[in-house]
């Protein structure tokens, strides 16, 4: 066990390769507050269709369903590291069309641009997880999983903060200033060790570790990843071996299912289409300034999970989150339901959405926002880590797809009422996921988890 005293640099190291999240977070937020300029019916530039905003809304999220595809093995061959600086390219060329679209007039280069940051993104959710579970001591190996979720609130309010108040071209130059700096940054921060060690760069490894726990006195942890790397790499992996062997198979129904709790409770039509949604609302407040609310609200609540989850646990963050989302979008469906029967009898509860979407942000950031990643971080051995990784990043990102994109459909069909009201549904289904079959992981060393899965 090591001292808290000697985890500075570990922290330092997971917090500025989770800047990369906060970078993906800023391509996720830009559509909300850029959606309203480019609407036909009110927008400032380009006026699109609501069948292009659809597609410009969520190509993000079929981009970051192929970028895992390949990410895994880019990671095994080049580095956790490495496979995450080069991502800067992607996201400034993103950043780039995004600005060219509206003097070239062309909604083909923000396809173009959204598809791009999709696949950096994806990278970014297979990648960064798999840095953040192998450089971590075990006492701090969910708080630094957690932090992916912390930065990409940051992101998201990058974006709704400035959004609103500049021109539409404007938002792609700041936001390209951050992943230029942080990938300097990123450069001096060591690999994983145990990518090290796989490669037989044992020198390397030890190096990194001394510096990741601040001490020299790392030959008992050196021995267990030597011992865990050993054992997985006895026998060649394939994707097959996810399926054929107990421990990789449990792991991976896990991992998808929580993937699924998250994608399904709707968080992503909710923050993409955040704006459109408190416009519907006819609240007194500003959609501009409720959405930056919810921003804020969502780091704040980001900021639980590093503090708590080594503390209490996975399973209760888990729970608390499941329910909480429930009765969130219980409540919000319930708003727009009487809204739809009889819009004046919400005249004087036009807060109630923003409240619940409060609540359910609250809820969602130290469960099912933060959790699901740094889990399956912990629950694969090193030799099939790439390949689930990128199976569960792509899962995940192939259902945000199908809710971005068919979001705004599904409500006019239906109605917001039981859009909201389906979101909560499977909110009780992912409880129900994590009662059943989600093991407890706090404290244990992946050699401990691998284990008990194999049990």
């Amino acid at each position: 066990m090591v001292s808290s005293q000697n985890l500075r640099n570990t922290l330092i190291a997971g917090a500025i390769a989770a800047v990369a999240a906060l970078i993906g977070g800023s391509c996720m937020g830009w559509m909300s507050p850029s959606e309203a300029k480019l609407s036909e019916e009110n927008g400032t530039v380009l006026l699109l269709t609501k069948a292009q905003l659809s597609w410009v809304g969520s190509l993000l999220a079929l981009g970051s369903a192929v970028g895992p595809l390949a990410a895994g093995k880019v990671a095994d061959r080049i580095g956790r590291k490495w496979s995450l600086i080069w991502l800067t390219v992607p996201f400034l060329l993103g950043w780039l069309l995004k600005g060219l679209a509206e003097p070239c007039d062309s909604v083909e280069m923000l396809y173009a641009a959204r598809f791009i940051h999709g696949v950096a993104n994806g990278v970014v959710f297979t990648a960064l997880p798999m840095y953040s579970g192998e450089i971590a001591a075990d006492s701090v190996r969910g708080a630094l999983g957690s932090f992916l979720q912390l930065l990409i609130t940051i992101g998201y309010i990058y974006e709704y903060a400035i959004g609103p108040y500049v021109p539409f071209w404007v938002l792609p130059v700041v936001s390209a200033v951050i992943p230029a700096v942080w990938a300097v940054a990123m450069f001096f921060m060591p690999d994983s060790p145990y990518y090290l060690i796989s490669k037989g760069r044992d020198e390397e490894a030890r190096s990194a570790l001394k510096w990741l726990r601040g001490t020299n006195d790392v030959d008992d942890e050196m021995n267990e990843m030597k011992e865990e790397v050993k054992e997985s790499q006895l026998t060649e992996t394939s994707l097959r071996d996810l399926i054929t062997n107990k421990g990789n198979r449990k792991a991976l129904i896990i991992s998808m299912g929580l993937v699924a709790g998250q994608q399904l409770s709707g968080i992503n039509a909710i923050l993409f289409y955040s704006t459109t949604i408190f416009e519907k609302t006819h609240s007194s407040l500003s959609a501009d300034v409720a959405t930056i609310i919810i921003g804020v609200v969502m780091f704040l609540a980001s900021c639980i999970t590093p503090l708590v989850v080594d503390r209490l646990g996975r399973r209760p963050l888990f729970f608390i989150s499941a329910i909480g989302m429930t009765l969130g979008q219980a409540v919000l469906g319930a708003y727009f339901y009487m809204s739809d029967e009889d819009e004046s009898s919400v005249e004087d509860i036009g807060i109630l959405p923003i409240i619940s979407l409060i609540f359910y942000i609250i809820v969602y950031c130290p469960g099912f926002g933060a959790l699901p990643w740094a889990v399956m971080g912990e629950l694969f051995p090193s030799n099939v880590k790439a390949n689930a990784s990128s199976v569960t990043a792509s899962f995940c990102w192939i259902l945000a797809f199908f809710i971005t994109k068919f979001f705004s459909d599904l409500a006019d069909a239906i109605g917001m009422s039981y859009t909201f009201w389906m979101f909560g549904i499977f909110c009780i289904i992912a409880g129900l996921f994590v009662f059943f079959l989600l093991p407890e992981t706090k404290g244990k060393s992946l050699l401990e988890i691998q284990e008990m899965l194999n049990k």
